[in-house]
């Protein structure tokens, strides 16, 4: 339930409200803008009269919210979350591109890429230190190496770092260190360690996992935002299809839904979705048109030989082909590239 106060409210009325709604047992959200001030009650509203709060001369509006996710709710949060990273923000018209290799291999590969993308204008540096792989004997990442190498990455070019985590041991040992913590999509439904995620400093980032529904992802970010981490980034990642021609099938239609029901802001990774680095740079430019925050590009400098998704990875020189051409629709959009 939500309560909307009408713009006259005397803050010490709204308290008063506040107060005796807490006292019934409920915990209260706050949501407040320029043109709007309101609260959502998250318990069991059965226990109230809505014609009662209506009859309050500071309510403009009580409105029901159906939907099982509260926080998540764009009902509770009108404005579009801004998500800062060391300078680099992302949803509120703010557009950023996250890019590197799939995995850590080598000091010298991370240096050279994070070098190349940060000259095209990417604002984060992606790469995996713990991977999750289907198979136990496909290459599991370079582990706290490959945390180091990123780290001096970051040092060398200011990039802020995104990598995976995958168990709550490695989220309590490592999250201080990374700028933005990544829940994989396989990680997506992993409810304890999105409970944890819930409780550290860190901006959260959550790929949708391959058979979920976007419903299924919004209470994902739910557990993150109900344990106090407001600073929630998803990801539509693609979802799994009988199609043979791409890896899985990257659902465009997903980020307008998600920004019509969610505050939170929406990027898409092209690369994984599709598998294919041909296809990255018009599923990139469909992505923008389709309203993300932002993308997610796997890029590589000798894709041939990658440890891990080689064939979905473009090279520098190409990634820097895709920043320039999205620039236009970036702009077009009405969004700055940050």
């Amino acid at each position: 339930m939500i309560v909307v106060f009408k713009k006259d409210a005397k803050v010490t009325e709204i308290e008063e409200m506040k107060k005796s709604l807490e006292d019934k047992g409920f915990h209260i959200h706050e949501s407040q803008g320029e043109n709007h001030y309101l609260i959502g009650l998250v318990g069991d509203t059965t226990i109230i009269d809505p014609d009662v709060l209506k009859a309050h001369r500071i309510v403009e509006k009580v409105i029901y919210v159906q939907e099982p996710y509260k926080k998540a709710n764009r009902r509770f949060n009108p404005l579009d979350l801004v998500v800062d990273v060391g300078g680099h923000k992302i949803g509120g018209g703010y557009f950023s591109v996250i890019a590197g290799p799939c995995s850590v291999e080598s000091k010298e590969q991370v240096l050279e890429i994070a070098t190349k993308i940060k000259a095209s204008n990417a604002g984060l540096l992606r790469g995996g230190a713990f991977k999750p792989r289907t198979s136990p004997y496909s290459f599991q990442g370079m582990g706290k190496d490959g945390l180091d190498i990123l780290i001096e990455a970051k040092k060398e070019t200011g990039l802020p770092i995104v990598t995976e985590i995958m168990s709550i041991k490695q989220l309590e040992k490592y999250h201080e260190i990374i700028d933005v913590v990544q829940i994989g999509a396989r990680n997506m439904q992993n409810f304890d360690l999105l409970k944890e995620a819930g409780k550290i400093n860190k901006p959260v980032l959550i790929k949708r996992g391959m058979s979920a529904t976007i419903q299924e992802l919004l209470m994902s970010a739910e557990y993150v935002l109900a344990g106090g981490n407001n600073n929630v980034i998803l990801c539509e990642r693609g979802i799994r299809s009988f199609q043979k021609e791409v890896r899985n099938v990257l659902d465009l239609s997903a980020v307008p839904i998600l920004k019509a029901k969610t505050h939170l802001p929406v990027i898409v990774d092209p690369s994984h979705a599709t598998g294919s680095w041909q296809l990255v740079e018009p599923m990139a430019k469909a992505a923008v048109a389709a309203g993300a925050d932002g993308l997610m590009i796997e890029v590589h400098n000798d894709p041939d030989n990658a440890l891990c998704d080689g064939a979905q990875s473009v090279k520098p020189e190409k990634f820097d082909s895709i920043m320039k051409k999205i620039a236009a629709y970036i702009e077009l959009e009405d969004k700055i590239l940050n």
